[in-house]
């Protein structure tokens, strides 16, 4: 219970048919219940007859008790606006797992900002199927899980990883992790598995994508971050970006350049996420930045 007194923050996260009167009939149930907005955000498909989403943050004063109240108020008012919505604690840090497989740009991205308190999560395992990382990951104290994967033992693997992660993580990070999850793996976290990869898809498929970019004389580059669904890489974006060339950059230029940009949009991505900035429709995103 918090004692009298202390400020409590929070984000409310609402998606609804448009109808009129849904802004001022949230706002009014969170000021019957002592909420004060501090910040508010808003997007409609369609002023009409499209599908409208709302992003607030909010503080409180009072404690569970004046919460589990605003909660019950919110469900009253999904009756009369159809809505759904997310109720999320700001002080709560979220528990991010790292899948990674060789590659350790995007991993070193993301613990760095979390090392210096930019990306405000806990780590609580890297998980891989290699062990080439492990002693750089344990420098920091973060534990790293080396599960061996091959093709006859993909299932097992699975399910080692699946116990690894029960109740101590809420979302995962597959900061250039070269293997595929299964069906039953992405359904156990619906919308809290991130992917990144470069946006030669689906030009360029499978190993070497770089050095065929500099063969074909791409002049751009990029990456994209998207949550994982069953189709391979196409799930809802996140977040993107692009970088220009010219012929005078090499193969091994337009990797590096390549690893710049994955690493940031991926971290992006990730903040985002943790700042509970996103809400997904169907497969696309609405991003509140």
């Amino acid at each position: 219970m918090h004692k009298k007194g202390n400020i409590n923050y929070f984000k409310l996260l609402v998606i609804c048919p448009e109808k009129p009167g849904i802004i001022s009939a949230v706002s009014n149930v969170l000021l019957e219940h002592q909420a004060n907005i501090v910040q508010f955000d808003q997007h409609t498909t369609n002023p009409k007859d499209g599908i409208f989403f709302m992003r607030i943050e909010f503080d409180m004063e009072e404690g569970d008790a004046a919460l589990e109240r605003l909660e019950q108020g919110l469900q009253q008012l999904s009756q009369t606006y159809p809505m759904e919505w997310q109720l999320k604690n700001k002080a709560k840090a979220k528990r991010m797992a790292i899948f990674v497989s060789k590659a350790d740009h995007c991993l070193m991205e993301l613990i760095w900002r979390w090392k210096s308190k930019e990306l405000p999560v806990e780590i609580p395992m890297v998980i891989s199927n290699h062990p080439d990382l492990k002693d750089i990951v344990e420098s920091y104290g973060i534990p790293y899980c080396h599960i061996p994967l091959s093709h006859e033992t993909k299932e097992e693997a699975e399910h080692k990883t699946m116990e690894l992660l029960e109740g101590k993580v809420d979302f995962i990070v597959l900061a250039r992790y070269m293997q595929i999850l299964s069906p039953g793996f992405i359904a156990k976290y619906p919308n809290q598995i991130i992917n990144i990869h470069h946006s030669f898809l689906p030009a360029f498929v499978g190993a070497n994508p770089y050095v065929r970019a500099f063969n074909r004389g791409v002049k751009l580059i990029g990456a994209t971050a998207h949550y994982v669904t069953n189709e391979l890489d196409e799930g809802p974006i996140i977040e993107q970006d692009i970088l220009r060339v010219n012929h005078r950059y090499t193969a091994e230029d337009l990797k590096i350049a390549g690893r710049h940009v994955e690493r940031s949009v991926l971290a992006e991505a990730v903040s985002w996420h943790v700042e509970d900035k996103i809400i997904v429709h169907g497969n696309k995103t609405i991003v509140f930045t």
